[in-house]
């Protein structure tokens, strides 16, 4: 491989590390049979009438479902920006789209069956009109599976785009049970080059849309998933609060599955500690924005000293919730800001895993103080026990099948961007047509 500035790869070499071998079907039997013990606990849990089995499950859905969301976003993210640092690595990033139709499924059995169980305002009714109207039950349900479908669905389209690239010029490979999908892609594609820019084209107008469905969509779900389960309390910064959370977990996420899949197929020409170290730095750089946007909102409504406003803070900073907040404070802000102010650290392994694991824990901390205290009032004790944690495993079990499956069936690096002579030509736009670049002004 030649590792020169341009960082020109064998389309040979990247093809044989992309089916060097599928992932050991013990990891997926593995998550399988997480995913299958923690699913039948809920299960149990509903037929027994717990109903923290349902508010377990509408926090691990807000965990998987923000990461993952934000997994896809930010290949999108790469693409408006037009950027070659990421195009060995985005793949990796992609494949979290496995999950986003399942979370789909997920999310309207919970908004069919367990809303009364989750949202403390469906058997209290707020006092006030516009809430009133705002969450009247059906036309929040609706509103919801919309909202989120419209996510879904672009993010699908921005993955089938970029995937199809690089089927279309791999000879079949993967696993069986997405022949069919590979086989449709293949379906009328074309000589490289005009492929390459019309795709290009197409990804740029998705990727806009999916970004803007992202933003706004996101914060429509955070009122309605989260911040309404208190609906006394409101806050225009909450739901960027609640997406960006999202974001951070996933480059932590990122952070890790870099150097696993670095390791695992032997890439270390391709995955280089280049990405490691522009990965963390996305991570120190989002982590001070997090912490802006939560110290941010948390000083307003301090200094406002409004009830209905300083009632959401003052109930997580008492117990029993208190260590569970600083704690929140603590490994999604102190240690990576800190830690990763050191370039090293950024690209030594051991101590990268170490933040990102801070950070995704963290996270999950996050959801639940989001969820907990607005239907457990006064507890006596946290209420974080067998529910949680046998739903978590279920989630999280799914979670990695799905991402492994995906990984097992389609290119795992973006082999087209990274070896194709034309892959540079897509810096400036070109008439899909005739081929010739379009002028400044289109």
């Amino acid at each position: 491989m030649s590792h020169g500035q341009d960082h020109t790869y064998s389309r040979d070499e990247v093809t044989a590390l992309i089916q060097r071998q599928p992932i050991p079907a013990r990891h997926k039997l593995i998550a399988l049979v997480l995913a299958v013990v923690g699913f039948a606990v809920f299960v149990l849990g509903v037929v027994m009438g717990q109903e923290r089995a349902w508010q377990a499950f509408h926090v691990n859905w807000l965990f998987f479902t923000t990461i993952s969301s934000s997994a896809v976003a930010l290949a999108a993210v790469q693409r408006i920006t037009t950027a070659r640092w990421s195009r060995a690595v985005n793949r990796m990033q992609e494949g979290f789209v496995a999950w986003l139709p399942i979370a789909f499924v997920l999310l309207a059995v919970a908004l069919l069956f367990g809303k009364t169980a989750i949202f403390p305002w469906i058997d209290d009714p707020p006092t006030i009109h516009a809430k009133q109207v705002w969450l009247e039950p059906t036309t929040f349900t609706i509103r919801n599976i919309i909202v989120f479908g419209i996510i879904v669905a672009l993010s699908m389209r921005f993955v089938w785009n970029a995937v199809r690239l690089d089927v279309g010029v791999l000879p079949e490979w993967g696993a069986a049970w997405a022949k069919g999908i590979r086989g449709r892609m293949r379906s009328g594609f074309g000589a490289e080059r005009r492929e390459l820019h019309s795709t290009h084209s197409r990804q740029g107008k998705v990727a806009v849309f999916l970004v803007i469905a992202f933003g706004y969509g996101w914060t429509m779900l955070a009122w309605d998933l989260s911040m309404s389960l208190d609906w006394h309390f409101q806050s225009t910064m909450y739901g960027w609060q609640v997406f960006m959370g999202g974001w951070i977990g996933w480059l932590m996420v990122y952070a890790v599955l870099l150097r696993l899949w670095r390791n695992f197929l032997g890439a270390h020409d391709v995955i280089t500690e280049t990405h490691f170290w522009d990965v963390g730095k996305l991570c120190f750089a989002f982590t001070a924005f997090w912490g802006y946007l939560t110290f941010a909102q948390y000083l307003i409504i301090w200094y406002g000293n409004w009830g209905e406003e300083t009632h959401f803070f003052r109930l997580r900073l008492i117990e029993p919730w208190t260590g569970l907040t600083v704690a929140i404070a603590v490994l999604m802000f102190v240690v990576p800001f800190f830690t990763l102010l050191s370039k090293s650290a950024k690209i030594y392994t051991p101590v990268m895993t170490v933040v990102s694991l801070c950070g995704i824990v963290g996270l999950w901390i996050h959801r639940y103080i989001e969820v907990y205290p607005s239907i457990y009032v006064t507890p006596n004790a946290l209420p974080l026990g067998l529910w949680e944690l046998m739903i978590f495993l279920g989630f999280g079990g799914l979670w990695a099948w799905s991402y492994m499956q995906f990984m097992d069936a389609f290119p795992r690096i973006g082999v087209v961007l990274l070896t194709s002579p034309y892959r540079d030509e897509v810096q400036v736009p070109c008439d899909p047509v005739t081929m010739e670049p379009l002028p400044a002004h289109e």
